[in-house]
């Protein structure tokens, strides 16, 4: 029997060894888009297999809750899994939470099993693990909420916040530190819990909608660090490996995004930024803009030699990438130059545009990142900005008392002319205004993205769509 178990765990690690390898992989692959569809397709076959090798610890003595909740979790996952583009930063952030409360309730589960014989550093990782994911699960339902629009976006501040804030979290550590000294203390535990749910509701409260990508991520880096300290504590190295990548991942890609911005993760966690400033949009009120029309918008199109489109979150939430790829066929067949220009934090989760564009089959090496794209704008003849407000807003070069000053833009406004899909004069999901829909050489194309560019390559193709 016992030469059976031991094959047995053979046969678990190699399948864990086998996951391990395919999640580093997955990572690596879902770097590049040219890759990336093999790197998802890796990480699928990891995850099932790290599921199989699961399956068969010989601890599992009934596998009768664990079918159940294997049903209810896939009943729950597969709608989930089917939503529109323009919902996946906030199905990302309900996928933190769930993640997240998973450790939680495995931590809890632990603590009352091992006490009061926990092994101080196994009980200071327990501590890590639970506090992480607590406040992860509240802060991710909280940027879910934000991102769906059933909470405020802006920035929910009051005096004195930060103070309560770092409070809070002081109390969990200092409760886990004596926790760790005296894990016999269980009616301590729930305080260990309850302290960090509130604190990552109050910590996401007051950030603005303009940082959920950053915040986004950041979450994912703590629910990847809670799942290497579950892995710690559960003694599994496939936890630990999968959590360090995701925890490593998430608080690099958060780094990318804070720069991308010009901030620091300081400022984005307790600077309140997105704030609507109503002075600046009140003054803006008086000055006049430039509409055209759609076949206006074709002839300037179509008389371009180099054109750059500029996709933002309105682009999504219209849905209307696929009109952009028949847009970009119609101005390539007349010997247009058409390339794209991704900002960073462009839409409300990281890469989110660039997901957007590759689904519609837009060739890869069209897509170019800001750094790369930002020197061309000024041999540009038409820079055709899609939903995008922000990330196109020449105050943060300018108004040192924008909230955005110094935030790295898409200098669109040195294009020769500049054309803007929009629905309204509405500031973006920052709330600041935008001086580039006032200049001279920019056109207003007012409406639907997804009917003014069905519109605008209607009159290109001369045929009905």
């Amino acid at each position: 029997m016992n030469a059976d178990l031991a094959g047995n765990q053979q046969i678990i690690e190699i399948v864990y060894l086998i996951a391990s390898v395919l999640f580093i992989l997955s990572l690596k692959w879902m770097s590049s888009p040219a890759t990336a569809q093999r790197g998802v397709r890796a990480g699928e076959i990891g995850m099932v297999l790290a599921i199989a090798g699961t399956l068969l610890h010989h601890g599992i003595v009934d596998y009768k809750w664990i079918a159940i909740a294997l049903v209810l979790g896939t009943g729950i996952g597969i709608p989930l899994g089917m939503v529109h583009m323009t919902a996946v930063p906030q199905r990302t952030a309900l996928s933190h939470a769930f993640g997240a409360f998973c450790v939680t309730l495995v931590g809890t589960a632990e603590f009352y099993l091992r006490t009061p014989d926990v092994p101080r550093f196994m009980m200071a990782v327990l501590s890590m693990e639970v506090i992480l994911g607590s406040l992860t699960f509240t802060g991710s339902l909280m940027a879910a909420g934000k991102l769906q629009e059933i909470l405020p976006q802006r920035p929910l501040t009051y005096k004195g916040q930060n103070f309560v804030n770092l409070s809070l979290l002081a109390i969990s550590v200092a409760v886990a530190v004596y926790l760790v000294l005296h894990p016999g203390a269980r009616q301590l535990f729930p305080v260990m819990i309850a302290v960090p749910l509130l604190f990552g509701v109050l910590m996401i409260v007051p950030i603005g909608g303009a940082d959920m990508p950053t915040v986004i991520s950041l979450l994912n880096s703590y629910a990847g660090l809670s799942a290497a300290a579950m892995g710690f504590v559960l003694e599994s190295k496939l936890l630990i490996i999968a959590g360090a990548l995701d925890g490593s991942s998430g608080l690099i890609l958060s780094i990318i995004m804070s720069k991308a911005m010009n901030r620091s993760f300081t400022n984005v966690l307790f600077g309140a930024f997105g704030q609507v400033q109503a002075s600046a949009a009140a003054g803006q009120e008086e000055k006049t803009v430039r509409s055209a029309t759609a076949d206006e918008a074709a002839g300037i199109l179509a008389a371009a030699n180099k054109v750059v489109i500029v996709p933002g979150y309105g682009m999504a939430v219209a849905q209307a990438q696929h009109k952009v790829r028949e847009l970009y066929d119609a101005l390539t067949k007349r010997g247009v130059d058409v390339r794209f220009a991704i900002h960073p934090v462009a839409g409300r989760m990281p890469g989110h545009m660039n997901v957007l564009l590759a689904e519609a089959d837009i060739p890869y090496d069209r897509l170019i990142e800001m750094d790369d794209i930002n020197g061309d704008f000024p041999q540009t003849d038409v820079a055709l900005v899609i939903g995008a407000n922000d990330v196109t807003n020449p105050a943060a070069r300018t108004d040192a008392g924008s909230p955005i000053y110094g935030m790295p833009i898409l200098d669109v406004d040195k294009a020769r002319t500049v054309m803007v899909i929009k629905r309204s004069m509405s500031p973006g999901f920052a709330g600041i205004d935008n001086p580039l829909y006032y200049l001279d050489k920019t056109l207003m194309l007012f409406g639907d993205a997804k009917s003014f560019v069905n519109s605008i390559v209607h009159e290109l193709t001369g045929s009905a769509h």
